[in-house]
């Protein structure tokens, strides 16, 4: 199965597959007047798409509330939400640790070790994982007790994942986590493993793709690695750069 995936911003992505549009986790929703071509949501370009929206959780560079204004032009749109978001619209309500039939999809969710969930689904022939704010934390200046506490979190919901295949994997990739930054990635990718491994929770700081491509803890993956520069990149599913 085919799928086009495009760069929004942080950990803001489309899929698109032949039945369904899914949104990650969008939140930056400028510049004004600009649509995917620039890693914003324009409801016109995506209003005769089955569109399912996907929100970890409430952290304001996750969620946007201007999700729901889309309504007003995509006919056929849902949206999927961590239960920690307070708002009145009609949504999926999902808390961690639960499965759900959706009718053309399933979608499962784990534990973060922020807050909110992760979400792995099933849809189109299609394995899709989304870590949203499931990542090793480890943060230096952080006392080692907790550092110590947050590998043993962060590894615990990911060895549930063993024996998925998973086709494409949202991952994050923090370059302010200094030396840890692939350290969630990292233990993901050895231990769980995706066909396409998608980083992400970078903002700006594109530096850590030149980690990526030379640091020797990713060697044994790095052609399953997609690398993008900008908001708007286009990541083709199956990467024809592997």
């Amino acid at each position: 199965m085919k799928a086009e995936i495009r760069y929004l911003y942080n950990s803001g992505f489309t899929l698109k597959t032949d039945c369904h549009f899914f949104i990650f986790d969008y939140y930056l929703d400028s510049p004004k007047g600009c649509g995917l071509a620039k890693g914003v949501i324009d409801p016109e370009e995506i209003k005769d798409l089955d569109v399912v929206v996907f929100v970890s959780h409430s952290h304001p560079d996750h969620y946007n509330p201007r999700i729901f204004s889309w309504r007003k032009t995509v006919e056929k749109i849902r949206y999927v939400l961590s239960d920690d978001i307070k708002t009145s619209e009609d949504v999926i309500r999902v808390a961690p640790g639960q499965e759900y039939d959706l009718g053309d999809l399933s979608v499962r969710t784990l534990d973060s070790t922020d807050i909110g969930v992760a979400f792995l689904i099933q849809a189109d022939g299609l394995c899709i994982y989304h870590a949203g704010d499931l990542n090793d934390w480890y943060w230096n200046g952080e006392p080692d007790s907790d550092n110590r506490e947050m590998t043993r979190r962060y590894r615990e919901q990911i060895d549930t994942l063993k024996g998925e295949a998973i086709d494409i994997a949202f991952v994050p990739a923090d370059p302010r986590l200094e030396e840890h930054a692939l350290r969630g990635l990292d233990y993901f990718m050895r231990t769980v493993g995706a066909e396409l491994a998608v980083p992400m929770h970078f903002s700006e700081n594109t530096a850590v793709f030149e980690e990526l491509k030379t640091d020797s803890r990713t060697e044994s993956y790095r052609g399953r690695i997609a690398f993008f520069t900008q908001r708007g990149d286009i990541i083709p599913y199956p990467n024809a750069d592997r």
